[in-house]
């Protein structure tokens, strides 16, 4: 497989040195690959994220990202967050065009071509059940659909790489499953590569095609476990037997971790 993200033994201190957040970890994610992290509080999941998209550099080894090594910000890179984090003073189709100003080649092109990006922004947002919402401001907005309108912004600048950092960990079961088959619809149509961090095992078997399942810190890669369920998913997927079975091993993988260090002098 020719990995599209790949981190070979990469290592993260924080400071001067004193906290490690990773250690030695190594992962390769094939283009169009949706993966998952999933690990114990504090085991470095978000530090990964800040790593692969170049917010961050490792203390040792190397990150690789579609053939490049990582040495700053890729502008590849869409990304979304528990906190939605819509600016107050913007309308929901204003928040979601934002990258359009920040982005090139869009940037440069966003003062002929404002009709065009505007009608991509507004297609998106119904595609996500926001049409009649574009002029709302986040205030107006539930949180569920504020959500939505961040994976629109995420997602308007055609990234190759989406990074979603505890995306639905704020919301309740019934918005935040609706939203995962959001998700994996807009992937379906355009399989973009997706990096997703989450502590939630079902989000993960629901839309993952790869786990990964992290240590405490620092984190390592414990284990990995190729998701074979089939596609289309849906919420009676998670109530098949393979389904529970998976997360059952999952849990059991974070537990076996949690043990063993808790034995350690």
């Amino acid at each position: 497989m020719t990995a599209f993200v790949d981190l070979d033994r990469v290592t993260l201190r924080y400071g001067a040195g004193d906290t490690l957040a990773l250690s030695e970890t190594t992962m390769k994610i094939a283009k169009g690959e949706f993966i998952a992290v999933v690990g114990p509080s504090g085991c470095g999941k978000s530090s990964l994220l800040k790593l692969v998209s170049g917010l961050m550099r490792p203390s040792t080894g190397t990150v690789i990202v579609n053939g490049q090594e990582v040495t700053g910000p890729l502008k590849i890179v869409g990304m979304a967050f528990q906190n939605p984090t819509l600016l107050p003073w913007r309308t929901t189709l204003d928040n979601v065009m934002l990258p359009m100003e920040i982005v090139e080649p869009h940037r440069h092109r966003l003062r002929k071509a404002r009709a065009e990006y505007e009608e991509r922004a507004r297609a998106m947002l119904a595609s996500v059940g926001l049409a009649g919402f574009e002029d709302k401001f986040p205030w107006q907005l539930s949180g569920g659909m504020q959500q939505r309108t961040s994976l629109c912004r995420a997602l308007i600048h055609e990234p190759d790489l989406l990074m979603l950092d505890e995306p639905f960990g704020a919301l309740d079961a019934f918005t935040r499953e609706e939203l995962w088959a959001i998700l994996q619809n807009l992937w379906t149509k355009r399989p973009f590569t997706v990096i997703l961090v989450t502590h939630d095992l079902r989000e993960a078997a629901y839309l993952a095609d790869t786990i990964y399942v992290m240590s405490k810190r620092p984190g390592r890669i414990v284990h990995v476990r190729p998701n074979d369920l089939p596609r289309p998913r849906n919420l009676e997927t998670t109530f098949t037997r393979d389904f529970t079975d998976l997360v059952h091993e999952l849990r059991d993988h974070i537990s076996a971790v949690r043990a063993a260090e808790e034995t350690l002098p």
